[in-house]
């Protein structure tokens, strides 16, 4: 029974980076998904997933990750701005899989240290997203100078993120809500 049956929202940690300071946003944002009534996540960080790279697309799925996505009904892309772009190794993994996306939500989180958050990540991925066959929610999550939000531990020190990341998971709920009843109850010809 779709009411009954939780959202599954998994946050996907989209670098592998070491000394990221987006694992802290990661963390903030799966924790804060965790909360809402009706809904499972889990925090999947690209880093524990090895694809080779003498290969790409399906013929490299991982099939842990796969069975992840295709149990989703949407998702958290928590991704940090490299030189206004994406990290290489996630667009790697995204790419293993094409089906499992089709007609599911999903929310674009930008990190930075500068202080547009992410911005210019954010809409270099939108296209991407779109091809994959995922629907973007229409709320970013955007985090500014990342390296001032957090303390060392990893502790969220700006509160404001609280009030800005809630609109946002909601937006996703919505969204996921939606497609979900749409991909189980209406068929396309």
């Amino acid at each position: 029974m779709l009411e009954s049956t939780p959202l599954f929202l998994p946050v996907i940690l989209g670098t592998s980076r070491k000394n990221r300071f987006s694992e802290y946003v990661a963390r903030f944002v799966t924790e804060q998904v965790a909360k809402q009534p009706n809904v499972a996540t889990e925090l999947i960080d690209i880093r524990s997933i090895s694809l080779p790279t003498d290969d790409e697309g399906e013929n490299i799925k991982d099939a842990k990750f796969s069975e992840m996505m295709n149990r989703a009904d949407g998702m958290v892309l928590v991704v940090p701005e490299y030189n206004h772009g994406y990290p290489g190794s996630l667009k790697h993994l995204l790419d293993t899989n094409l089906k499992e996306y089709i007609h599911k939500a999903v929310g674009i989180v930008g990190v930075s240290a500068g202080p547009f958050g992410g911005t210019r990540v954010i809409q270099n991925l939108l296209p991407v997203m779109r091809e994959l066959g995922l629907v973007n929610i229409f709320w970013d999550g955007n985090f500014s100078s990342v390296q001032k939000a957090f303390d060392d531990n990893g502790t969220l020190l700006d509160r404001a993120y609280e009030r800005r990341i809630e609109k946002f998971i909601k937006e996703l709920i919505w969204m996921s809500t939606v497609l979900r009843y749409g991909r189980l109850n209406i068929s396309i010809q």
